[in-house]
């Protein structure tokens, strides 16, 4: 049974994020071991975690600003440890965390519900597979209030089940926004990644318009391959005109930016003026009356964000985060449906992709920290904290 899985042993295992300031400031991730929690109150549920997945937000805790060429693990009596150095010019912004306690690492993962308190909201769960989001999910265990679990239909695994937290609900959110601030159509880049095909499939759900844009041909016919119809590629020389066209037949005025950095930005917001002013009948100084916003949600261009002043008067450039643009600003209950929906869709609207999965042991290899750290479509992979510790599963398919 479930209970004699849990009562097999005593001791987990997680990984670990530490910054230490000697010799060096280094980021060094270890794999600590615990005692296996138990439900402390009716409401808890025990969960063997099968898939938690790396997403970019896990690798800003778990290798903060490092320099991936000063990537290195030794084989102690303790277990393995991997250390990179710390970019000199980061320093400020891991200066809270230097020789401080470690940290847990993943925002969210699935598994199956092993051990239960007595709350029938508790015990129905018993050996379902559930998803949940909060933290130290790169662990063999953790214990979840049963109403922060997400129940799978019968046939779900834990690794279809993995992501239903960070990346659906960040693209419902990014509709939820776009509603909100009156506009009826979005923009969105890096578009070829997991969240970008997620809101693609959403969009089209929700007839919502949509312009994607990527960075390579393949990445164009990818997103068209599952319905897209406005994808424009930033790598063309006709990008700047493609993008005016995409935004005039759209009227998408709203962006959500992952890049973070450089000027695609600016360009964007360059080509909703662009667009705007072929509409207006009566030339103005100041541009058109157009409100155009760009929120940058990501940061994988690590350059300067620039901005230069053609773009009109009528603009916004701010950011944008999961929790306190979105998931603070509705109630329980809409939160609530929002996760039955992604629990119904999780294979159709919200499916994931991965592209192997690792051990926790194999998570702190240098080799496939470097692949795990690439920015690059297709490339995520899954940590699966009960895997064989001898072995990586780099090729499987999820």
């Amino acid at each position: 049974t479930g209970s004699d899985i849990l009562l097999s042993s005593s001791i987990m295992r997680s990984i670990i994020s530490t910054v230490h300031s000697t010799p060096s400031p280094h980021v060094a991730l270890t794999i600590a071991e615990s005692p296996i929690p138990r439900p402390q109150s009716p409401d808890e549920v025990v969960v063997r975690i099968e898939a938690a997945p790396i997403n970019p937000s896990d690798l800003a805790l778990m290798l903060p600003a490092i320099d991936p060429s000063t990537l290195k693990r030794e084989n102690t009596s303790s277990g393995p440890v991997l250390t990179a150095n710390v970019y000199e010019k980061a320093l400020p912004f891991v200066k809270a965390r230097l020789d401080k306690p470690g940290a847990g690492l993943g925002n969210e993962g699935s598994g199956i519900v092993i051990d239960t308190g007595d709350h029938p909201d508790a015990v129905k769960l018993k050996n379902k597979v559930v998803s949940f989001a909060g933290g130290s999910t790169y662990s063999q265990y953790r214990v979840v209030r049963a109403s922060d679990c997400l129940e799978h239909l019968p046939g779900v695994t834990p690794q279809e089940a993995a992501s239903c937290f960070v990346n659906p609900l960040t693209a419902l959110g990014m509709l939820h926004t776009m509603r909100g601030s009156g506009y009826h159509g979005l923009i969105h880049t890096a578009a070829a990644s997991q969240l970008g095909q997620m809101l693609v499939r959403l969009c089209i759900d929700e007839k919502v318009p949509l312009v994607n844009i990527v960075r390579r041909p393949e990445q164009v016919e990818l997103l068209k391959l599952i319905g897209a119809q406005y994808v424009v590629d930033s790598s063309l020389p006709t990008f700047r005109d493609d993008l005016i066209v995409a935004i005039a037949a759209t009227n998408a005025f709203c962006a959500f930016d992952a890049t973070g950095g450089g000027t695609l930005a600016h360009t964007i917001l360059w080509a909703m003026e662009m667009a705007a002013v072929r509409k207006i009948k009566r030339y103005s100084v100041y541009g058109s009356d157009v409100m155009k916003q760009v929120y940058v949600y990501g940061g994988l261009d690590r350059t300067p964000l620039t901005v230069v002043q053609n773009i009109g008067l009528q603009w916004s450039l701010g950011g944008w985060l999961l929790m306190p643009s979105f998931l603070s600003k509705i109630s329980s209950e809409q939160l609530n449906q929002l996760k039955e929906r992604i629990a119904r869709e999780v294979k159709t609207t919200f499916k994931s992709s991965f592209v192997g999965s690792v051990s926790l042991e194999g998570a702190l290899e240098e080799d496939v920290v470097k692949k795990y750290m690439s920015v690059g479509t297709g490339g995520k992979y899954l940590i699966n904290p009960n895997a064989d510790t001898t072995k990586n599963n780099m090729a499987a398919k999820y």
